[in-house]
């Protein structure tokens, strides 16, 4: 005979919060689309490597659903309407105009498709002890010695004198060749084994290695496997040393975004941070069809630098997207509509947060971690220490997600980025905030983030997804 529930028990589970397992909360059909928005996912992992990849990607997959250059649709926006924006390649909004007019507000979900890794200096090309080597500077926060010993490709672009672009992409067919850094070997490395994890790889140290063979000898020949590799490169690519220049070649782990666990549960893969809320965001923004407010997916590079530049959040792209909403709108004076619009606004910072790690518990306070596999995670603030750096929600609008997600059964927990006096890091929150938005970060958690290979929960992003959706246009 079962035993009936004490009035305490009961008290407690109406009064208390625990977060519960997302996977505990799926039916056998929401797992089996959780399982099939992750083999999508993974082959944009596998397709879209830098922001320039990432960009394109996105936008090409938009247009299948009706996305339009909005330079390519004349006069007023009515409801439904889906035009999208390019931002020199490396950043883009899209939008499905709204039952109000973008004056009235509209609700945004912002990513960044730019990831840690290392690019080539401007004169990364030369020769030592025999070997052929590119001089590279890492991007973003990285663990140096993660990256020797890597199966690396080169992803990027170089652009000629003549305006020309050379695409470049090699190391990912299986027929292509790898590149490597290389490391010590243990027999020799004491004094590298002796200092500090920071210390024991340098920034001038991720050298990559591209070739060996040198060009057949000739009288006043020097420097032979350089001068080899600079004739393959311009038989092969069409281009010579001075292009590096003017070249945005990155430097990424080589290989294809994989399933991870037994039970096949688990992405892991480079670039998930924050690629993994780019994804979900365009897959739910797909689904969206005739919302109240006007929906907008935005894509920014430079995050992991700051949001610098005219391609960052920080730029004036957003203000310029709105701006052109408001003029279609035919709102007078536009400049009154651009502020109105953006003071209005309801916007997520798609971003990652970490995952508490097993293994590592003692970074984190972990009543106020996430898990992984226990769906969104969602983050008042960021920051670092004194929540120096970061755009704190308001207790108003952080309710509203709160019941958004819960009148809609989506798992989400809360979570912050480690112990108070452990570190922090901060999203574009702060800068759409700064533009008068009503923001909050909620995004997936992630094991390893900022590693060569991140992991993350396929309930997670499954559970990002819906979220996002429901955020743009409730379900009925």
């Amino acid at each position: 005979m079962k035993k009936e529930e004490s009035a305490g028990k009961k008290l407690l589970d109406s009064l208390s919060f625990e977060p519960k397992s997302a996977w505990d909360r799926m039916d056998s059909d929401e797992k089996r689309q959780a399982f099939d928005l992750a083999e999508g996912y993974k082959a944009f992992l596998t397709a879209a490597k830098t922001e320039r990849e990432a960009n394109t990607w996105l936008l090409a997959e938009a247009e299948k659903f009706g996305f339009r250059p909005a330079d390519q649709v004349s006069g007023r926006l009515s409801p439904g309407t889906r035009i999208c924006f390019d931002n020199r390649g490396r950043s883009a909004a899209l939008v499905v105009v709204g039952q109000q007019p973008p004056s009235q507000g509209f609700r945004l979900v912002g990513s960044h498709i730019d990831s840690p890794r290392l690019d080539l200096k401007p004169r990364p090309l030369y020769e030592d002890s025999g070997l052929a080597l590119l001089k590279t500077h890492y991007y973003g926060g990285i663990k140096k010695y993660q990256w020797p010993v890597l199966p690396l490709a080169l992803h990027g672009v170089v652009v000629l004198a003549s305006g020309e672009k050379r695409q470049i992409c090699i190391g990912e067919a299986a027929e292509d060749p790898v590149f490597c850094v290389t490391d010590l070997l243990p027999h020799l490395a004491y004094d590298q084994m002796e200092k500090k994890a920071k210390e024991a790889v340098s920034g001038e140290a991720l050298n990559v290695v591209v070739g060996n063979l040198p060009y057949p000898e000739e009288e006043g020949v020097k420097e032979r496997v350089k001068l080899a590799i600079l004739k393959l490169l311009k038989d092969t690519y069409g281009f010579s040393e001075e292009d590096f220049i003017s070249a945005e070649i990155e430097v990424v782990p080589a290989g294809t975004a994989r399933d991870v666990g037994f039970d096949r549960s688990m992405i892991g893969s480079y670039g998930q941070d924050d690629r993994v809320s780019a994804y979900t965001s365009l897959a739910a923004l797909l689904k969206v069809n005739q919302p109240q407010k006007t929906a907008i997916c935005l894509f920014t590079d430079k995050e992991e630098v700051g949001s610098m530049g005219n391609t960052g959040a920080r730029s004036r792209f957003l203000e310029n997207v709105v701006a052109e909403l408001v003029y279609r709108e035919g709102y007078n004076p536009v400049d009154l509509g651009i502020r109105k619009a953006l003071s209005r606004a309801e916007a997520i910072s798609a971003d990652v947060n970490a995952a508490l790690d097993p293994s590592y518990q003692e970074a984190s306070d972990k009543r106020n971690s996430a898990l992984l596999g226990y769906g969104l995670n969602v983050t008042k603030y960021t920051g670092g220490r004194g929540k120096s750096g970061s755009s704190e929600a308001s207790a108003e609008f952080t309710a509203a997600i709160r019941d958004l997600l819960n009148r809609h059964n989506i798992p989400w927990q809360p979570g912050e980025l480690g112990k108070v006096d452990e570190g922090g890091g901060g999203t574009i929150a702060q800068f759409l905030a700064d533009l008068g938005m009503e923001v909050i970060d909620a995004g997936v958690p992630v094991l390893s983030m900022h590693a060569p290979f991140e992991v993350t929960s396929k309930a997670d992003v499954y559970a990002a997804y819906r979220a996002y959706k429901v955020f743009w246009e409730p379900e009925k």
